[in-house]
């Protein structure tokens, strides 16, 4: 990686959390919105935008549903037991997670919330729902809710004076990794423990 390469990244990284920092200010609704359109923005001009030089010229936005209220949740963190799992990734080599515990979302299912366990730390939670690699649906590796190393996450209440550690999942923003755009990335993906049998119609399609 070149030093032009790196500040470019650390921009992109900077303008997410800005993002979602903003976001977590407004009305969901509205933060949805910003959401949208900072990220369009993002990818279509950034010099660290994931798209393939050859799907830049005729880019005019990711493909995401209207925002829809009901897929916005506040859950409680349940305990699950401990799971290490490794990925092995085309670009920071074999990282490490583990598993911290689970959320139940109503009438969707169970899905497993990870540690990553190297530095950083940060919180991950990917999902694959019934839609994923369907013509018109979902990209099919699974999608990211959320994955606080990289800023995007809406808001977590840490558990303290005793009561239950809670996440705030809005599917709304579900997002695809960077190798839904360019395969050279190899991206931590939905495990059996994040994947449901639902279909989940909001946030980024493919």
């Amino acid at each position: 990686m070149s030093a032009s390469t790196a500040l470019q990244t650390a921009d992109w990284r900077a303008r997410v959390f800005g993002l979602y920092a903003a976001v977590r200010e407004l009305p969901p609704a509205e933060g949805h919105a910003l959401w949208r359109t900072t990220r369009d923005a993002l990818f279509a001009t950034h010099p660290a935008t994931p798209l393939l030089p050859e799907d830049r010229p005729g880019f005019d936005g990711l493909k995401v549903a209207d925002y829809d209220p009901a897929w916005r949740f506040e859950l409680e963190l349940l305990p699950a037991d401990a799971h290490r799992m490794e990925v092995e990734t085309g670009t920071d080599g074999i990282v490490p997670f583990e598993r911290i515990g689970r959320v139940e979302v109503p009438e969707v299912g169970s899905l497993d919330v990870w540690r990553l366990a190297s530095y950083g730390g940060g919180v991950f939670i990917p999902v694959k729902d019934s839609l994923a690699g369907r013509p018109g649906g979902t990209y099919g590796g699974g999608r990211y809710l959320v994955d606080t190393v990289k800023g995007a996450h809406l808001g977590a209440t840490s558990g303290a004076d005793g009561e239950p550690p809670r996440l705030v999942l809005d599917f709304n923003f579900a997002y695809n990794p960077s190798c839904a755009y360019d395969p050279a990335w190899a991206c931590p993906l939905a495990q059996p423990g994040n994947t449901v049998r639902v279909p989940i119609p909001v946030g980024e399609l493919y």
